[in-house]
Parts: structure tokens; sequence; C-alpha cells
């Protein structure tokens, strides 16, 4: 006869175990532990460019406002 094969439910709550809130918080722990945090330099590195790219795209969108904002009024003039 066919292998018996376990279903997929069986399975799947085999490999889910209840986990106690003392053993959550020490995996908690141990992956934070894992994280690489930025040094101060690299923050104040990317929060200048951050600051730096956001003054660019405001102006350049400023632009694109007006430009569109004249063609629509230009427009709207000729059919009055």
């Amino acid at each position: 006869m066919a292998e018996q094969n376990i279903p997929a439910k069986d399975a799947a709550e085999d490999k889910k175990r209840k986990t106690s809130p003392g053993e959550f918080a020490r995996q908690v722990r141990a992956e934070t532990g894992k994280i690489v945090w930025p040094t101060r330099d690299e923050t104040v590195r990317t929060s200048i460019f951050v600051f730096i790219f956001m003054l660019i795209l405001s102006l350049f969108f400023l632009g694109i406002d007006s430009a569109f904002g004249a063609i629509v009024r230009g427009a709207i003039g000729l059919l009055q």
C-alpha cells in the first residue's frame, strides 16, 4: 500500500509550540543583541542627506507645480 503521509495540519501543529513569556523575553533579548545599530556619525550623515534631498525635491515639485499652474491658467484664459 501507499506510504501514509502526515496531514499538513498536524505537521504545522508540531512546528508551532507555545513559548513561555520568560523564554520569549530571552529570545527577544538575544535577537536585539544581533542588531547592528548605526553610529552617531552615520545617523547625522544620513539625516543631512535626507534633508538636502528633501529640499531639492521640494524645489523640483514647486517648479513643476508652478509650470502646470501657469499652463492651466493660460488654457483657461484662452477659453474665456
